[in-house]
């Protein structure tokens, strides 16, 4: 008996020793425009139990391959929680995605996907983070997303203020807010309760781990200023092809060949000027399109091209596009590559029709990221902030998430 409880204790342990973190995986470079969404036309699918999440992909292929879909639940942390699939889901996922079609009066065809869920297959039985993956017919993972799935038990409120650091006053934003509690009960808030700080929906750049800074009745505060705060960047560059035979105020000019080029304005840099409100969707994209009326089939990829003018500063450090459409990926596509004749930055990346925010973000030699050398970093930029409550009663086998909030960084103040 006793060596039966060392075992089961040594494979608990080693559950959490060697759990993995569930990261999102991006796709091959035939699988284009992952539009993942819930019933508002945020690209990151926040949800209320019972609420659909719809998935819609392209494969440039277009020869109707199957693809699958399989979910995980998660715990706060991202690694898979300790629940059995048949806690957490109604029915059985790994099923195959049956709503597809093929693109028609395109240049570039492609199968178009679509999946929702909950469906008659699958349906969602408890609150927290979720991923949701995709793979081939030949069980190898295509691409992985993050969602969330949260229930109202608790109301979040808060607002945006400047950093009172001095050192930070003008670059960053400072995330302030309460939790109320009541009519649900926390007996420890202090290890029942976690939150998750986003900016802008970006996982990579989220705060986790805050304690409340106190509490006042049924009330947790958090009113931090470094614990809490995030740079505030610059409003996102953008470019829209909806129509592919007129330049708009980003496009420079369009030529037709295999499919259409657009080539874009040479940006410039921004860290070295004053900051200018420009309305941006904080890095999203919608598809769109003049030439059809079904978005999803009749809208045409084209090959889009950005510049960079060279800088030393940037040197032999490397330089990405990214945005939502990419999934704010580093990848070899992404890349630009110095073109001599030119003096500058450039590559080029096939798009599908629509509003793209975009920005360049430079690595360096040692492998770090700076995310605001060519736009610069200010505090007044226009920032969304998405914050998530996590809670685990003693015993509990998973995070549910009991709330979420959520603040801009319009009204900051001081």
């Amino acid at each position: 008996m006793r060596f039966t409880y060392f075992v089961l204790l040594f494979i608990w342990m080693g559950h959490y020793a060697f759990a993995q973190v569930m990261k999102e995986v991006n796709p091959p470079e035939n699988i284009k425009t992952i539009v993942f969404k819930g019933p508002t036309d945020d690209q990151f699918p926040v949800v209320k139990l019972g609420e659909p999440i719809t998935l819609e992909f392209d494969d440039l292929l277009a020869n109707e391959q199957d693809y699958y879909y399989k979910i995980v639940h998660c715990d706060y942390d991202w690694t898979p929680s300790q629940l059995l699939k048949s806690q957490y889901l109604s029915g059985a996922d790994n099923q195959r995605i049956i709503d597809y079609e093929n693109s028609y009066t395109t240049l570039q065809p492609y199968s178009n996907y679509r999946l929702t869920i909950p469906n008659e297959n699958v349906n969602l039985r408890v609150s927290g983070n979720y991923l949701l993956e995709i793979y081939n017919s030949y069980g190898e993972l295509q691409f992985s997303r993050r969602f969330v799935v949260f229930r109202d038990a608790v109301t979040v409120a808060g607002t945006v203020k400047r950093s009172r650091d001095f050192n930070y006053i003008n670059t960053k934003q400072v995330v302030q807010f309460n939790i109320n509690t009541a009519g649900f009960r926390v007996v420890n808030p202090k290890k029942e309760v976690k939150v998750a700080i986003l900016q802008n929906h970006h996982w990579p750049t989220a705060l986790y781990n805050i304690a409340p800074q106190f509490t006042i009745g049924s009330e947790l505060v958090y009113k931090y200023d470094q614990e809490t705060s995030f740079f505030g960047g610059n409003e996102f560059l953008n470019f829209d092809t909806k129509d592919l035979r007129s330049p708009t105020f980003a496009i420079s000019k369009i030529e037709m060949r295999e499919v259409y080029h657009h080539y874009l304005f040479t940006n410039q840099y921004r860290y070295d000027r004053e900051y200018t409100y420009f309305p941006d969707i904080n890095g999203d994209f919608a598809v769109r399109t003049l030439q059809g009326d079904d978005v999803s089939r009749e809208a045409e990829y084209s090959k889009v091209h950005f510049s960079l003018p060279y800088s030393d500063k940037i040197g032999l450090d490397q330089v990405f596009v990214i945005g939502k459409f990419n999934n704010y990926a580093l990848e070899e596509e992404n890349k630009m590559t110095f073109n001599e004749a030119t003096g500058k930055f450039e590559t080029s990346l096939m798009i599908k029709q629509g509003f793209y925010n975009y920005k360049y973000v430079v690595q360096r030699e040692d492998g770090s990221l700076d995310p605001h050398l060519v736009s610069g970093n200010f505090h007044f930029t226009e920032n969304n902030y998405l914050i998530l409550v996590y809670y685990r009663d003693f015993g509990e086998m998973y995070d549910s998430i009991i709330g979420i909030g959520s603040v801009n960084s319009r009204s900051i103040s001081n």
